[in-house]
């Protein structure tokens, strides 16, 4: 009987190694008793085929069911059994080349849903076929009948020099040559014409075909033994044991899926047969197998010329005439050994830049373990894979302390970008219409844990954002031009108001330095944000400007001036790594000189006595009022009764014992930016202005009484009662 298959690559029959079979499948042992005049099948030939198949597969040769028969079930045992010839064998001319017995071999990957229930095996050609070629360890059984061009190479009878496809990637004659010759050999039943999909390269759009080839490895089950086995004995042991142990992760996701793939991974394959790469310089012993203890040259005088002539002269001279001799001649004899021509795997080049980068460096950092390495989610497969295996393998564990792992950048419809649809953004272009930290700042306020979104809109969105942080640097540079040690005020003397934005920078410090440890930028932009913009310009700035421009030496301004002197330092030193030129800018602005650059400056430490709790809580009741007052007002302005808070004196009701004290204690007045205040407990009236979201305190507007001072702007009744004309109290003091 004969096992018949089906395939859509005649070219790979030469390489024929095996037939496969399904247990699960359901076969039978037919025999043909009838044939029309055109039919290849000759009476009395019995054909092993699945039964499901069956029908088809001779209805396509020709025959109708009266011309053939089923003779009897086979079973898988039987078929296991088997031992088969190649349809070539024998023929006239092959030399033998065909000569060897072809198994029937069991696989998964066999079904019934189309061909014959049974798959011609050629492992040097086919990836399943070959994985069931390496699971019986079956090695020395592969052919290597193609070559490079796709071309049979010389040795094999017939095709020699038959190409499966041409240089343009057009089909070759290889194909049609082996179909001619089965019919010649009567081992073909059927043929037909079909399209299918074919692999192509992504870069040349060329078809491409698979071909086994001899390759080198880095075996990283194999005890390494070089001492360095703190952390494993392989390099499998030692990358998991990193990966768990040794590196931190962000996100931590990125730890999961490396952690599989190394778990997974087999043997790391280290050739490419290329025309350009770094060359793998080794020299093997001709005429010795792969296998042999002698096949590679493992001599350290070679390898010591080599490395000295590659840093002298650069990758090239491995190619250069007489290349072989210059690193062999005087130690060992040349014409015993070949020069292996294999480039690297560019994996590998990557993987080893820990190796170049940051080894003997001259700012001390000795045992060359990168802080950090930062690379999209593609590389936990590429450069933070390669790299760990590298390094497993010469430092006995990672090259790395923290992966850093982002997404990918899309357009503002979240669709990824591409030039056909037009939707790319050129980072050069943005820098170009909005500067550098513009383009830093959207990084820092994306989260780049997953894919970011980028576009005109968004980046109009980021520009504001900016503009908003440099008006708040450019509001304490215009506080502090004249500032002197002279003018500082201690915490401990300070007001109440500052003393609460001391109380939040000890909060910010925390926040700023934990989350740049965790590469947490969004986290601390938002915080900082939204504490120059809600905190400082929106409250502290707003209140205390009166102070800045109106008073004269009193403690109020001094201690505002040493507050801001405060947030300049921590805001622009904080801000660096995200807003760099900015940050240098106001530096600049404000210590001009040549060796003068924030990004030398340390974070300034600061002291934990500046938490307070308590103090905290208070100024929360004290915003909370506040904000009921301002949109008090707020409505006042809209209809046009008042054109500035400061020509109100609202009387705010308050039924909290507790806010009430705390509006009491400060000078509420200029909290809430108005020329006077009265607080009471009072009920509150119907007519009192409420916010939905605080209960317990209402605003019924009124008037300021008095004039309107032509310096602070309040209107006050001691306006015009002081020797400066049109002033209040405290500017006919600062005028002197």
């Amino acid at each position: 009987a004969k096992a018949v298959i089906w395939t859509t690559t005649p070219w790979t029959i030469p390489s024929n190694k095996a037939v496969a079979f399904n247990p699960a499948i359901s076969y039978g042992l037919y025999e043909v008793t009838g044939r029309p005049e055109e039919c290849w099948c000759r009476i009395g030939d019995r054909y092993l085929l699945a039964d499901k198949l069956a029908a088809e597969v001779l209805t396509k040769s020709r025959l109708d069911e009266s011309m053939y028969r089923r003779l009897r079930d086979v079973s898988s045992d039987e078929l296991s059994a088997l031992v088969m010839a190649h349809p070539f064998r024998g023929l006239e001319g092959a030399e033998g080349f065909w000569d060897y017995d072809v198994p029937m071999i069991d696989g998964d990957h066999v079904t019934d849903d189309a061909g014959t229930g049974f798959v011609h095996t050629a492992p040097s050609h086919g990836a399943d076929d070959y994985e069931c070629f390496m699971k019986r360890n079956w090695l020395d059984r592969m052919t290597h009948n193609v070559g490079e061009e796709s071309e049979f190479l010389p040795h094999v009878p017939f095709f020699a020099d038959l190409q499966v496809f041409d240089r343009k990637g057009k089909e070759g004659k290889a194909n049609a040559a082996v179909i001619d010759k089965l019919v010649e050999a009567g081992a073909i039943i059927a043929r037909g014409r079909v399209t299918h999909s074919y692999p192509h390269s992504w870069r040349s759009k060329a078809p491409v075909i698979f071909r086994n080839t001899p390759q080198w490895f880095a075996a990283i089950d194999r005890e390494v033994g070089d001492g360095q086995d703190s952390y494993g004995r392989t390099i499998r042991e030692r990358a998991l044991t990193s990966i768990d142990q040794l590196v931190d992760w962000t996100p931590r996701t990125g730890r999961n899926r490396l952690y599989s793939m190394i778990e997974a991974r087999p043997d790391w394959v280290l050739s490419r047969q290329r025309a350009w790469g770094v060359p793998l310089t080794c020299f093997t012993k001709k005429g010795a197998l792969p296998t042999d203890e002698d096949f590679l040259l493992r001599n350290e005088a070679v390898n010591a010329r080599i490395a000295e002539a590659f840093e002298a002269d650069g990758a090239d001279v491995w190619y250069m005439e007489g290349a072989k001799v210059r690193f062999l001649g005087d130690i060992v004899n040349p014409d015993d050994y070949d020069q292996v021509f294999d480039v690297l795997d560019v994996w590998f080049d990557s993987g080893s830049t820990h190796a170049f980068v940051l080894r003997d460096r001259a700012d001390g950092t000795e045992d060359g373990i990168a802080d950090v390495y930062m690379e999209g989610t593609d590389q936990h497969r590429g450069w933070f894979h390669s790299s760990l295996l590298q390094a497993c393998g010469t430092l006995g564990r990672a090259p790395y302390r923290n992966v850093v792992t982002h997404g990918f950048t899309l357009d503002e419809k979240g669709m990824k970008m591409s030039k056909s649809l037009g939707n790319t953004i050129v980072p050069e272009a943005v820098v170009k219409q909005y500067g550098a930290d513009i383009l830093r700042l959207w990084v820092a306020q994306a989260d780049y844990t997953n894919d970011q979104r980028i576009g005109p809109e968004i980046l109009k969105g980021t520009a504001d954002s900016y503009r908003r942080l440099r008006n708040t640097m450019r509001f304490m540079l215009g506080s502090l031009g004249d500032f002197t040690e002279a003018d500082r005020v201690d915490p401990s003397d300070m007001p109440e108001l500052e003393r609460w934005v001391l109380h939040r920078l000890a909060e910010l410090d925390h926040t700023v330095r934990t989350g740049y440890a965790a590469f947490d930028f969004q986290g601390v932009f938002q915080a900082l944000f939204n504490f120059a913009t809600t905190d400082l310009s929106a409250f502290y700035f707003d209140i205390r400007k009166d102070a800045l421009y109106c008073d004269g030496d009193t403690l109020n301004r001094r201690a505002a001036r040493t507050v801001l002197d405060i947030l300049f330092h921590r805001l622009t030193t904080w801000l660096a790594p995200i807003l760099v030129f900015t940050m240098e800018e106001v530096w600049l602005e404000r210590f001009p000189g040549d060796d003068s650059s924030v990004h030398l400056v340390d974070f300034p430490e600061t002291p934990g006595d500046w938490l307070d709790e308590p103090l905290a809580a208070k100024w929360a009741k004290v915003r909370r009022a506040r904000r009921v007052v301002t949109a008090a007002l707020e409505i006042q302005r809209r209809e046009k009764v008042i054109g500035a808070s400061l020509e109100a004196a609202p009387v705010v009701h308050v039924r909290d014992g507790e806010m009430l004290d705390a509006l009491r204690s400060v000078n509420f007045a200029d909290v809430a930016i108005t020329s006077a205040v009265s607080l009471t407990g009072d009920p509150l009236p119907q007519e009192a202005f409420r916010l939905p979201e605080i209960e317990g305190v209402g605003v019924v507007f009124e008037t300021a009484e008095g004039e309107k001072c032509q310096r602070c702007w309040k209107i006050l009744p001691d306006v015009g009662t002081h020797a400066h004309e049109g002033t209040c109290k405290r500017c006919d003091e600062a005028l002197g």
